[in-house]
């Protein structure tokens, strides 16, 4: 009976390691250790995370931002690597490097690993840095002497133009052109242009558009109104370019005052007023004029024209005679 009972026991309390060994095997853990427990100010360390945990468990290693403890900064956060241990387990491990600028003792603190609504806190090692040992050198030396470089026309140009030069070069030679062309071809003289040509004087104006309308003869047509148009038009005309009487914008009161008080036209204006009058019957009155009204008209118009016409300089004159004798005796001798 003791026997029995003896083995009982045994067998319960195997039953019970069996249960905590699984319990604990699908538990997940976390843990860090450090390379040394002792680190010169200013050089770095790795911190190795373990974490062990389900294939399919989803939980997240929470890792501060910027240090692990106060004088401790976390310089950089390592790729994580993950290897499975069997059982459907795994095994996570990655390296944060860590720095210190102070000289100390640091207790680590703990990292985190949250999976669903469990959170599990890791060991917490103890850093101790060192401080640098200090030069004990006596000697103190003097600041340099300003040195003295070998210096480019490029070294004493603003930093754009150094930085932009090809630019700034490329738009030189494009206003360049534009100025060249600019000037070479709309304000320099075309040499393949017509020549400009010579103005008509008035006198010689008139006459040939007189010459013109009585070829067109628009009275044989029936164009009484279009000729007397045509025929006062040449006449104010000709008194702009001959006298500049501004006659285009006047009537035909205003152009028979301003003849009359015109020395060179007065002697001629009857001619000019005979003209306009029977203009003004056929335009505005209506009236058809006989074929001897049109002829006398066109004939009164070409005689004020004729009257009027500028006299040549009598100087002009014999100048133009003396140097033609001259050539004459020449070719003579």
């Amino acid at each position: 009976m003791n026997t029995l009972k003896h083995i009982e026991k045994l067998l319960i309390a195997a039953f019970a390691c069996i249960g905590i060994n699984a319990a604990m095997a699908s538990s997940p853990s976390i843990k860090v250790n450090l390379d040394s427990a002792y680190l010169l100010m200013g050089k770095t360390t790795p911190l190795h995370v373990e974490v062990v945990n389900d294939v399919s468990a989803k939980g997240l290693i929470l890792i501060p931002k910027d240090s692990v403890c106060d004088k401790v900064e976390i310089l950089q956060v390592l790729n994580a690597d993950t290897t499975e241990v069997g059982s459907g387990r795994q095994e996570v491990k990655l390296d944060i490097i860590l720095q210190s600028f102070d000289s100390g003792m640091y207790r680590i603190n703990p990292i985190k690993y949250v999976e669903g609504n469990e959170t599990i806190l890791s060991n917490q090692p103890v850093l101790k840095v060192l401080p640098v040992s200090v030069d004990t050198l006596q000697t103190i030396h003097d600041y340099a002497d300003v040195a003295d470089i070998d210096r480019s026309f490029i070294d004493y140009l603003p930093d754009f133009v150094v930085d932009y030069g090809l630019w700034i070069l490329a738009i030189i030679i494009a206003l360049g052109v534009t100025a060249y062309v600019i000037y070479f071809v709309t304000k320099k003289k075309n040499p393949f242009a017509p020549a400009p040509q010579k103005p008509i004087p008035p006198y010689e104006k008139a006459l040939q558009e007189l010459a013109q309308l009585r070829a067109e003869k628009l009275c044989e047509q029936g164009k009484e109104r279009d000729f007397y148009t045509r025929l006062t038009d040449i006449l104010r005309v000709y008194l702009h370019g001959r006298f500049g009487i501004n006659a285009m914008e006047m009537t035909s009161t205003q152009i028979r005052h301003t003849l009359q008080a015109n020395e060179e036209t007065r002697l001629s204006k009857k001619n000019m007023e005979q003209v306009l009058e029977t203009a003004d019957f056929v335009k505005f009155a209506k009236v058809r004029p006989l074929p001897d009204d049109n002829v006398k008209a066109f004939n009164s118009a070409m005689q004020f024209i004729e009257d009027t016409k500028p006299q040549p300089n009598p100087e002009t004159e014999s100048d133009v005679d003396g140097a033609e004798t001259e050539t004459n005796e020449t070719n003579k001798k």
